[in-house]
């Protein structure tokens, strides 16, 4: 009987153990019951995220039937909340229409988003509409973000997404299909990264390799101060769906093998979009979890 005591003290105690939170998570009071993801933070209090475009009524915009995604940004509040949301402001004739995730350089001279091509940067011959590329373009004052232009290394065979910069901006971290080659993605999509040199100049496409890809999807790449990688993978043995992993980059630039975040920053449902704070202290992710308002809602943890 002593025996049994005791065991049933020491279940309890794993199962107190295993209860344990080192994060906290909130719902923010921004998310609708429509999708709220892409985030990336451009500075110590502004953030920027992906979202629905709406009408003055509140109602989803649409081109050829399709719900018309574009970027917000919004500034960050100490108790974790996001306020002040606006539009990004783009220049209407760069005739950018649909747009999955962006990110703004440290200086604040450059954003690249991710978007489809359209009839002015349309490429000549066979390519598959439905992919997507990275344009970089400039601030101009009374116009916004313009002079769009789409990165060199852009080959309109694959599709490119999720731009994310390095802190000191001089690296571009991306998601892409590309097939071919030492490089060639693994899976459905892969992370890989490129040198921006100064003059505006590129290097050649990188992938991060076996330790951070794998045989599925990596999506939503963002590298934290401390040169740590976060991004979400709907690899075999998650919790479910897209999990969020992080991979931490050795002295030579290379990345460590790839290990997945605990609950509750992962669920049974998709999370990803993942970004946090120069203290590792507190940040940001989206999640299709129960319990949410709709679509993908954005949560603070800490």
């Amino acid at each position: 009987m002593l025996k049994l005591f005791f065991y049933i003290l020491f279940l309890i105690g794993l199962i107190g153990f295993s209860q344990t939170k080192d994060y906290t998570v909130k719902n923010l009071d921004i998310n609708t019951k429509y999708p709220h993801f892409g985030l990336m933070q451009i500075s110590d209090s502004k953030v920027v995220f992906t979202s629905y475009l709406l009408d003055k009524k509140g109602r989803v915009k649409r081109f050829e039937g399709n719900p018309i995604l574009t970027i917000y940004e919004g500034d960050l509040l100490d108790e974790g909340s996001i306020n002040n949301i606006k539009l990004v402001q783009i220049d209407p004739k760069q005739h950018i229409s649909h747009i999955t995730s962006a990110t703004i350089s440290p200086d604040g001279k450059h954003i690249y988003l991710a978007t489809n091509y359209t009839r002015k940067n349309m490429p000549k011959g066979n390519f598959k509409e439905s992919n997507f590329h990275i344009s970089v373009g400039e601030f101009m004052a009374g116009l916004g973000w313009t002079n769009f232009r789409v990165l060199p290394f852009c080959n309109p065979k694959y599709s490119y997404a999720h731009p994310a910069l390095s802190k000191d901006g001089k690296t571009l971290y991306f998601t892409a299909n590309i097939r071919g080659g030492r490089e060639n993605t693994r899976g459905g999509s892969d992370i890989f990264k490129v040198d921006i040199f100064d003059g505006g100049t590129y290097g050649e496409p990188k992938n991060l390799g076996s330790k951070v890809n794998s045989y599925s999807r990596e999506m939503f790449p963002f590298i934290s101060a401390d040169n740590t990688l976060y991004f979400a993978s709907n690899r075999p043995n998650g919790f479910g769906g897209f999990d969020i992993y992080k991979s931490i980059m050795n002295e030579d630039g290379t990345f460590k093998k790839a290990v997945k975040m605990p609950k509750p920053l992962n669920s049974k449902q998709d999370d990803f979009s993942l970004i946090i704070d120069a203290e590792n202290k507190t940040g940001y992710f989206s999640s299709k979890r129960q319990g949410g308002k709709g679509d993908d809602d954005i949560y603070f943890f800490n």
